[in-house]
């Protein structure tokens, strides 16, 4: 998917704030939530997230990933770090 076609999609599914995140190369994130839901395009790099009492999933450049809002999940970030655009409401 690329942005103009992922940023269409956000504003009709009402994610009203878009913000670009960026992560360093080897990075973690131990398990967290957030009190807004996100829909997520990878731009570069990659990333794998485990939700809550599920599998690790990796997500690749051009690939979407979403989460509910108040989904525990942990993070971690590929050898090149990863950049995403993310959409929260």
């Amino acid at each position: 998917m690329d942005y103009s076609a992922f940023t269409e999609i956000l504003a009709r599914e009402g994610f009203s704030e878009v913000v670009l995140v960026e992560r360093q190369a080897d990075g973690h994130l131990d398990s967290h939530a957030h009190p807004f839901e996100a829909k997520a395009l990878v731009l570069e790099g990659d990333l794998r997230i485990r939700e809550e009492n599920a599998e690790t999933r990796t997500y690749l450049t051009g690939e979407v990933f979403h989460l509910p809002a108040n989904r525990a999940h942990e993070e971690w970030y590929g050898a090149s770090g990863v950049r995403y655009l993310v959409g929260r409401k």
